[in-house]
């Protein structure tokens, strides 16, 4: 803070000019009056209703908003061909009237008058039961959302000032069955055969774990271990060794595995597979979003008495997501669950953080979606499947055309898509096959109701710690997201109330080279730093073969795939969809894509692979990311052998990199890629940055006397 009083005198002199943005105009969107109900919500409990929430906070213009949170009940016609192509919905208990029942709970936030809110709700599709839209609202963040009392943090945030509601769910069968500390569930039916046995199946586990014992997924169908099979490795590329049936056992109901006699080596992997019984209909999560967002946005009441609390208010349905949430929107849009059981629009746009063209391990007989395939893990899960792009396009493999909008595409009601992404979804995800056919050959066009972009050099997770290294090779990769999600959001906004286009997709692209292979490193344009290591480490999508018909009907019969090779060679698993990474500049930072202003005006050399240290050594460091900074003077650079300019050659006075900065930030409000508001701190953070690296100085003719 010392080092920005002093420069305030400077700033002064030169101001920094920020671009004013256009004032919203007012929707032009009209309430959809149903004229029957659809959406199969039978029953809505509100066990909590606390108004004024937010400790009595006032939102100026808004007012004061209210937590409430329930349950929801429903119900699903299995022959009704919106529920259809739910993976054993058929085999799933019914009631007297046919139907299959659900329940989950729910979480709301709404301006008490909501005449004072803006008539618009953001769905929070949860990861794993938690919620995840603090990035997006400026760090209001807890599964409780609501008791956040402090006014500072309240009148920041970046949502409800604006007078949005909130809505949360359950849906996916990974987050448990306990709803203690706010956690969002679904309680899902079991399927059986039509004589009402017990079906069992082939099952699969990636074990990672210190623990004493592992859960199991789904409980096993018999505790003779002769019929299962546990692995151990040290890294990715070692032959698996068995285990012998007498170094491990089950407990007594079959639930866990655990070693004899020790406990798992932590950071091993370890690979289960075995006969399970009992496979939930995970594929009724989609179902239940669509149902309780259509009677939120809908329905007067539900079957009974409960009133809908936002009742003849909603306008518009936008969805906020992180990681495994986008993969399921990305399967939920594929599947046709964006329309209602009266194909109405469940939601106006989806704006996506982090899931790139994976879909999720969901709609599967014996499936988890709690797993997501890395470098390192959940490789032989079924994830990435065909289609991968919004267009329709043709599989170079199977011969089929599909796309992720076609469904949607026939009933007219297709939300508007805002991909964001980071760099490492192209090192651990099909992020390229997004944009490219399924050979990984050639750009596709874009679909016009989606936008593609690609944040430059950035990690998968929050940004990382420059001072620690944790269990990877590198320091962490600071980068922050949060202001270009903010300035696409608003772009989102008013693509979809007002007609106005975001700004264009920003992808890599093979015909300008910003695409290429990992390997050569020299293809790929990244510099040989000292001390760093460049493997080329990517994740390759497969047409993997798990038996007869699965394709066709989700269910597994050879779980995981048969595999002759470690690596997964292709004789083993079935065909290769290629998968591209982006290209770098000769500092290692990625060329395409939204350009933060730390990689415009760099002092680090960014990425969103990592490689990890220890016994592990060059196995994926997963989504972590890493920075490797620049030397801090030429010196430092010629001693070391680096290829990289260094910090003082770069910006040889304060003023120097000053100025630089200044007009990256105003280069990106100016490109729709970051809000007014958050230029200038946006401009603190890197000049912190830049005064942390020791080069850059304040030097007493850049303050006024």
């Amino acid at each position: 803070m010392g080092a920005l009083k002093r420069m305030a005198p400077a700033i002064s002199r030169r101001k920094l000019v920020y671009l004013s943005v256009v004032g919203a105009l007012a929707a032009t969107a009209t309430l959809v009056v149903p004229t029957a109900a659809d959406a199969r919500i039978t029953k809505v409990t509100i066990t909590t209703k606390e108004s004024p929430t937010f400790g009595g906070y006032s939102w100026p213009g808004v007012g004061q908003y209210e937590k409430i949170l329930g349950t929801a009940y429903g119900e699903l016609d299995p022959n009704d061909p919106h529920n259809a192509v739910i993976v054993d919905i058929k085999l799933a208990p019914r009631n007297a009237a046919g139907k299959v029942e659900y329940s989950h709970n729910f979480y709301l936030l709404k301006p008490i008058d909501l005449a004072k809110g803006n008539h618009k709700v953001v769905y929070d599709a949860v990861n794993r039961g938690s919620k995840t839209f603090s990035v997006l609202n400026r760090g209001l963040n807890g599964d409780d959302p609501g008791s956040v009392t402090d006014a500072q943090t309240l009148a920041n945030t970046f949502l409800f000032p604006k007078g949005y509601s909130y809505a949360a769910s359950g849906w996916d069968a990974s987050a448990g069955t306990d709803p203690a500390n706010f956690n969002l569930i679904i309680n899902l039916p079991v399927a059986k055969n039509l004589d009402g046995t017990t079906i069992t199946g082939p099952a699969y586990e990636y074990i990672v774990t210190s623990g004493a014992s592992a859960g199991l997924t789904y409980a096993a169908a018999t505790l003779n271990k002769s019929q299962a099979k546990l692995t151990h490795r040290v890294h990715l590329d070692d032959v698996p060794q068995v285990v012998p049936d007498a170094g491990w056992d089950y407990n007594a109901d079959g639930t866990s595995i655990h070693l004899v006699g020790s406990n798992f080596v932590n950071n091993d992997i370890y690979e289960f597979s075995y006969t399970a019984k009992n496979p939930t209909v995970n594929g009724v999560g989609f179902a239940a979003i669509r149902d309780f967002m259509t009677w939120l946005r809908y329905e007067a009441k539900d079957d009974l008495t409960t009133a809908n609390p936002m009742a003849g208010d909603i306008l518009r349905v936008y969805t906020i997501t992180r990681s495994q949430p986008a993969r399921m929107l990305n399967d939920f849009r594929t599947l046709g669950f964006n329309a209602s059981e009266g194909n109405r629009k469940v939601f106006d746009a989806i704006f996506n953080w982090v899931g790139a063209a994976d879909g999720i391990n969901m709609n599967y007989r014996f499936s988890n979606p709690g797993t997501t395939q890395r470098n390192r893990q959940d490789q032989l899960y079924p994830e990435a499947f065909f289609p991968f792009a919004n267009e329709s396009t043709t599989d170079h493999i199977s011969g089929m055309t599909a796309g992720r909008y076609d469904k949607c595409t026939a009933t007219i009601t297709c939300p508007l898509g805002m991909e964001v992404y980071s760099s490492n979804e192209y090192w651990v995800k099909a992020a390229s096959l997004f944009h490219t056919n399924t050979q990984g050959t050639a750009d596709l066009p874009g679909h016009p109701l989606a936008r593609l972009y690609l944040i430059s050099s950035h990690q998968h997770s929050n940004p990382g710690n420059v001072n620690s290294k944790g269990s990877c090779q590198q320091f962490g990769n600071p980068l922050a997201s949060e202001p270009v999600q903010r300035a696409l959001w608003e772009a989102m906004d008013k693509w979809s109330t007002q007609g106005i286009e975001p700004p264009p997709s920003m992808v890599p692209r093979l015909a300008d080279g910003t695409l290429v292979p990992p390997l050569p490193q020299s293809a790929a344009g990244f510099p040989n730093i000292p001390g760093v290591t460049y493997t080329g480490l990517k994740s390759t999508r497969y047409r993997f073969n798990y038996g007869p018909n699965f394709y066709a009907t989700g269910i597994m019969t050879t779980y995981p795939p048969v595999v002759s090779s470690p690596m997964f060679d292709n004789l083993a698993n079935g065909p290769i969809y290629p998968s591209l990474v982006p290209k770098t500049d000769v500092d290692g930072n990625e060329i395409a894509g939204i350009r933060l202003p730390d990689v415009r005006v760099p002092i680090r050399t960014y990425s969103g692979w990592s490689l990890r240290s220890g016994v592990w050594a060059n196995d994926g460091c997963e989504g972590s990311g890493q920075s490797v900074a620049f030397p801090a003077t030429k010196a430092n650079r010629v001693a070391s052998g680096d290829p990289r300019l260094s910090v003082e050659e770069r910006y040889p006075t304060f003023l120097d990199y000053y100025f630089k900065v200044a007009k990256a930030i105003n280069d990106m409000v100016a490109e729709r890629f970051m809000l007014p508001e958050d230029a200038g701190a946006a401009m603190n953070r890197m000049l912190n940055a830049g005064f942390a690296t020791g080069a850059i100085k304040m030097e007493p003719e850049d303050v006024d006397e």
